[in-house]
């Protein structure tokens, strides 16, 4: 079949569902955007190809689609990728950045879509390993609250070992009875082991000893396998047409075979514009340079359980593990000795002292223990790599002592990641740059836990667009990313500059206008200071002021978004008495809680007014009355101190560039309109946005931010 054709029946099917939807007005844009996905997925070239035996090199297919708000593009890029991959024989991965949107995607839009499209398909949720629990883990623990054996299952950290001895008793039966009971609602089948199903899903530190790992699992050996919930989610994923991932785990798994394989399947990145930072996130690393003990307990381990199975390869462990400790400790004094009166000097009540490198050049005595723990790490990784082949070898061969055999990988496979990230942040700290190359970040950082000093190292990439050009687009041959905000000021240059796709012939551009009339239902009010913004502690408190006075005349659901949380502070102090009862501060309820409770007091017309952060400026859907008003308090640029920002800023201007112009402000445009667009949210809604920087409208780069936002009438509003 054409691809013409495909393309065609593609867009058909599209329109099919939408025929077929009662009540559902056709939208153009959304059309339009369907016309792209089709377009875009029927060109792309999939499967192996031999271009030795004289085979076409594959034709790969990517679109950028900015799809406003209200265009619909769930359904815009489902139906048509859905239908283009039955009729091809393959597989849509769909990708998103939340929660919200994967169960929004698995509990509603598909489900709508399988009941309407004549090619049954099947669809599955894709989560990563750490969200199912660990049958042997849970048995193991149900009993005590903790490890029964000390000797066996020591899997802690020292710093979670050492919460435990200060964690009183009650608490300790607590757990005991929390093991307890989520041991029997699961051999009950009255939980299917997913984190995420409990009625109350715990905090990490308490989910953290039973959920599933990689690394200390045994699969089809373990003896619990036939029971493991993972591993039934993953038969899932093998009979499903259309997986629903997020940006994390399908980042995380390249080439791992969790998910299908990118040369082969139809990838769609919705929430597109999280990409980069997700991609900066999953390839940093730090080391602990103070909590160093479980170095000793892996050897120890390594060392029995090689000889166990005479693994000829362990002779060196007690070598490189001895290395290893006197190493982290000498980096540890090192760090010191260069750095920590920078580090001592920092306030400790705004988290871990920090101090960057400049320009990512280790000082010099820091280069050769950096090289030998590289080294030492490399060896003992080996010594492990060897042990952990040969327990698999015998769980295949002895299966009938597949539990105890599980049990000691489990040891391990606990440990080893920990030496797997100390030796990658070491070989990333050591990387050097040639003179105009681009830099690692580096840095280190300093914090006080009781009576313990830790020191860490950290490192990380200050480019994503590079990272995922190499471990990314060179997989991948049809992709379609798509978010509400992928333009910044009104261009897509800096979008696809940091998701590694700017000047890659196969990427096409579409920016899909919103239906709303934004005009007509919105208005922005530029409610300016006296202050400077820069002046922080004048102008928080004439903004607050400003700010008292506009809620106190919301009728309804409003929204107040913050940029610190020392800023929110302040506004909850100031608040009237009389005007507290209407404030729901983010944190103060967990969030399901407080959104509820401000559905219900808008339903009963009583006005609700939220105080949120970054979290709150994106995905929350507040339609109609609930949001009739969003007040930014201060442009949203991101934190000043943050280590990879100021790395990749100090390279920009030692190569001639503003980092201001060509990174701060098209950041921060992304982030602003995805923060005014909380405002409309429907083709009927009304609302009002207020904003107390008058940056916006004063500075040549605040007009350059009000070309990304919506055409709202505008409104000029003088100190009070």
């Amino acid at each position: 079949m054409s691809q013409q054709v495909w393309a065609a029946q593609a867009l058909e099917s599209f329109d099919a569902v939408v025929s077929a939807t009662e009540g559902f007005r056709s939208r153009a844009g959304q059309r339009l955007m369907a016309q792209q996905v089709a377009r875009t997925f029927s060109s792309a070239t999939l499967g192996k190809v031999d271009e030795e035996s004289g085979e076409a090199a594959p034709t790969r297919s990517i679109a950028v689609i900015q799809a406003g708000t209200g265009v619909g593009k769930s359904l815009a890029y489902c139906a048509p990728a859905i239908a283009l991959a039955l009729s091809r024989g393959t597989r849509v991965l769909i990708s998103t950045a939340t929660v919200a949107l994967q169960e929004q995607l698995v509990n509603k839009d598909l489900p709508a879509l399988a009941a309407m499209l004549p090619q049954p398909f099947k669809f599955a949720l894709a989560k990563g390993r750490g969200r199912y629990v660990c049958k042997l883990k849970l048995d193991r623990l149900a009993g005590t609250g903790e490890a029964e054996e000390e000797g066996e299952d020591d899997l802690f950290a020292e710093e979670e070992a050492a919460a435990r001895a200060k964690r009183p008793r009650h608490e300790t039966e607590a757990r005991i009875q929390f093991y307890s009971t989520m041991a029997q609602t699961l051999s009950k089948g009255a939980w299917d082991g997913d984190r995420d199903s409990l009625d109350t899903p715990p905090e990490p530190e308490v989910w953290s000893p039973v959920a599933a790992e990689g690394a200390s699992c045994t699969g089809k050996h373990c003896p619990a396998f036939s029971q493991c919930t993972y591993y039934d989610k993953r038969k899932e994923l093998v009979g499903a047409q259309v997986i629903v991932a997020n940006h994390d785990l399908l980042l995380s798994s390249l080439g791992a075979r969790v998910l299908p394989e990118l040369d082969n399947c139809l990838l769609v990145l919705d929430e597109a514009h999280h990409l980069p930072a997700t991609a900066l996130d999953q390839f940093a690393c730090s080391m602990d340079l103070s909590r160093i003990t479980w170095i000793e307990r892996l050897a120890s381990r390594g060392l029995r359980i090689g000889a166990l199975l005479e693994v000829e390869e362990i002779a060196d462990i007690p070598k490189h593990s001895a290395q290893l400790r006197q190493t982290l400790q000498d980096l540890a004094r090192i760090v010191m000795d260069v750095y920590g009166a920078q580090l001592k000097s920092q306030p400790s009540a705004w988290g871990p002292a920090r101090v960057r490198v400049p320009r990512g050049e280790l000082p010099e005595p820091l280069i050769a223990p950096l090289g030998l723990l590289a080294a030492s790490a490399e060896g003992f990784l080996d010594a492990l790599r060897a042990i952990s082949k040969a327990l698999r070898a015998e769980m295949r061969d002895k299966p009938d002592e597949a539990k105890r055999l599980s049990t000691l990988y489990a040891q391990i496979g606990m440990l080893a990641p920990r030496l797997e990230e100390l030796h990658a942040t070491a070989q990333l700290l050591l990387q050097d740059s040639p003179e105009g190359a681009v830099p690692a970040a580096k840095w280190f950082t300093l914090e006080v836990d009781g009576d313990f000093i830790v020191v860490k190292a950290h490192a990380s990439p200050i480019l994503p667009g590079t990272t995922l050009r190499n471990h990314l687009w060179s997989a991948v041959r049809g992709a379609v990313l798509t978010s509400a905000t992928l333009t910044s000021c009104g261009h897509f240059d800096f979008f696809l500059r940091e998701a590694g796709l700017h000047g890659d012939e196969a990427t096409t551009t579409l920016e899909v206008p919103s239906p709303f009339n934004y005009a007509a239902q919105g208005t922005l009010i530029a409610a300016e200071t006296r202050a400077d913004p820069k002046n922080a502690v004048q102008f928080t408190t004439e903004m607050v002021d400003a700010l008292l006075h506009d809620i106190a005349r919301v009728e309804y659901g409003a929204l107040v978004l913050f940029t610190s949380r020392e800023q929110m502070r302040q506004a909850v102090d100031a608040l009237p008495t009389a005007m507290r009862s209407v404030v729901l501060v983010q944190n103060a309820l967990p969030r399901t809680q407080l959104l509820r409770r401000h559905r219900e007091r808008v339903e009963n017309g009583e006005p609700s007014v939220i105080f949120g952060m970054q979290s709150f400026g994106e995905g929350l859907d507040l339609p109609g009355r609930l949001c009739e008003s969003v007040f930014i308090t201060k442009l949203p640029f991101a934190p000043p101190d943050d280590p990879v920002g100021e790395a990749r800023a100090e390279w920009l201007r030692a190569v001639g560039r503003d980092p201001f112009s060509e990174l701060v402000v098209p950041a921060t445009a992304i982030r602003l309109a995805q923060w005014v667009g909380r405002a409309i949210r429907t083709e009927e809604d009304m609302a009002h946005v207020y904003c107390y920087d008058k940056r916006l409208t004063r500075t040549s780069y605040g007009q350059r931010l009000l070309k990304g936002l919506p055409p709202f009438a505008l409104e000029q509003r003088a100190p009070l």
